[in-house]
Parts: C-alpha cells; structure tokens; sequence
C-alpha cells in the first residue's frame, strides 16, 4: 500500500509572463515502511519536491500549477490550513541538512522537543518522554542533556535531537534532507545507521534525499534521480546500482570515488546544471550528455518503463546498452 504518491506534480515560482517552472511533472511514489532515495545535484529540485509534500513552500512565491500529493489518499493541494497543520509533524516529519540553523540556540533542547510533543501529543509533553525520545535517538546521560543548549552539542548530536523531535509525534513518513551533509564521514555513518535502525523499530517510512549514490546501496529500497526539475530514472536500488540506464545516473555513479583502482582523477560530469527559467529545449540533459543526438534536443523525453519496475526518460538508453 502506498503512503505517498506524487502524480504529475508542477510547481512555478511567480506568476503568468513571469513563471519559471521548477517541478515539472514529477511523479513517485512511497511505500509503508519503505525508504526511497530522492538523488541528484544541488539545485536540481529535490528539496523543493520534498518541501511540497506538506506544502512548506510558501505560496507566493510558489504556485502549484497541477498533479496531486496524496498523503494517506488524501490531496495535501486541497487541504486546508489546519488540516496541513495536523498532517505536518503527525503525518510526516522533517530533519534538515544543518542542525545547527534549525535549532533555536536560546532554548534549551528539552523545551524544544517538548515544543513538539504540545502539538501533536500533548498528554507526553514532559521530561519522561523526552528522555526516552533521546534514548531512542542514541544520546548518552539524556538525563542531563535535556537541559543543553544546542551550542553545547556536538553536530552530529544536535542532529540526534532534530530525529528526535521528528519522531516525538511518531509520523508515518519521515524525510531526511541531506542529513549528514554538514557532518564528518564517522558521524555521517552513525546518523545512517541510526535512520535505518529506527525505520525498522518503528515501521515508519523515510524519504532520504542526498546527492551521494554512495550511501544509496545501504539505505534504499527505490531511488528516484531528478535533473533540472523531473525524474530521469526512478527504479529499485539495486537494480540501478548493479546497470544504471540513464546517462545522467551513470555519471552520478562514475563521480562516487573508488576504494580500488589507480585512478589519478575524480570523474567529473561537465557543464552545471540549468538554471530555472534557463532550461534547453528537448531533453534537459543533453548538453552535458555524452551520447547525446540532434534529436534529444528537439522534444522532452517521456519516463516511459523499460522493464519491470524501471522507469527511465531515455528514447536510446537501452538501445545503447549503457550497462
């Protein structure tokens, strides 16, 4: 059964001469207890994809411009204004990339997290509860740490605290956006392992976006890879991680450093991303693509399934038998 889907999303910034298109026709789903990988560069519209979802983009600038985001089978674009209030921290929570910004530093972390509890599960909103939510997070003497302010915690601490005060409301679907960005490779594996383990103990599901295929293989049961505002592949993990078919996702993957091989040089995919507004006509990859044709300029390709549970937007990615 699926948790979320996302049917054809479009979302503009601004309004008619003036509107860019930033999602366009973006469609996924997640199942209960599944975790999808939402993968690809900076700047490519993963954030703003899992921003809509609880429609945090504030609107204006943003204009959802068609699709659905059914939560539970119901349209988050047609809710109204308490109703997205009891969906957003009940129904799905948010950790963000940069603890430290998200944190309020003149709060203590225990009054912050019981913040949380009020809203959503006001008969818990007391010391006991925190504890055991910062427990359940990994944090030691969680006894002590309740009356910490964030700028007495690590990074990778004050990350535990932002899970937990996610999980303080126990939501069905948690997205992590870059959770590990801003922090060191041992701590950055730490906070995945906790994510899984806490997926499994409490069957939620988890939306993990990132832009290192490197930490896909542990963590995902599907990925999706969005470039310049859509989904170019979206397919089971393992399947895309043993033969990627799209060329954008082949790049990604050749961009991950190797442990073995004597490589002088990181792999590198050419060119930036399109700016929003600046997007090339035909397929949004193609000038950055290497096996790209004329004729990848001339329309914008379909995500159209090539196998079983394989979605690519590449007329010729099995034809050239990128593998």
């Amino acid at each position: 059964m699926n948790l979320l889907e996302i049917k054809n999303l479009k979302m503009d910034f601004g309004k008619n001469a003036e509107a860019l298109r930033a999602i366009d026709d973006v469609s996924f789903t997640i199942g209960t207890g599944e975790t999808v990988c939402l993968v690809g560069e900076s700047g490519c519209g993963k954030t703003v994809t899992a921003l809509s979802i609880a429609r945090l983009v504030p609107t204006p600038p943003a204009n959802y411009v068609g699709g659905e985001i059914l939560l539970n089978g119901r349209d988050t674009l047609k809710m109204s204004v308490r109703e997205l209030q009891q969906i957003r921290g009940g129904v799905v929570s948010y950790v963000f990339q940069d603890p430290g910004a998200s944190l309020n530093p003149v709060f203590r972390i225990g009054n912050q997290i019981k913040e949380s509890l009020k809203l959503h599960k006001p008969e818990k909103a007391n010391d006991a509860e925190v504890i055991r939510l910062l427990k359940l997070v990994g944090i030691p003497a969680p006894e002590s740490r309740i009356k910490n302010y964030p700028f007495e915690m690590s990074g990778g601490m004050q990350q535990r605290v932002m899970i937990a005060m996610a999980l303080a409301s126990e939501p069905k679907l948690l997205v992590a956006d870059e959770p590990t960005t801003a922090l060191d490779v041992t701590i950055q594996a730490q906070i995945l392992d906790l994510l899984s383990e806490l997926k499994q103990r409490l069957g939620m599901a988890i939306l993990l976006i990132t832009h290192n295929l490197g930490i896909v293989g542990d963590m995902a049961d599907r990925v999706a890879v969005m470039y310049a505002g859509q989904i170019v592949e979206l397919s089971p993990a393992r399947e895309l991680l043993r033969r990627p078919l799209h060329p954008y996702t082949r790049a990604l993957m050749n961009s991950v450093p190797k442990l073995r091989g004597d490589a002088d040089r990181l792999s590198a995919i050419p060119g930036n991303v399109p700016r929003i507004g600046n997007f090339p006509p035909g397929c949004r990859f193609a000038p950055r693509c290497p096996i790209a044709r004329p004729e990848c300029s001339e329309k914008i390709p379909e995500l159209l399934e090539v196998e079983p549970g394989r979605f690519v937007r590449c007329p010729y990615a099995k034809e050239l038998n990128i593998n």
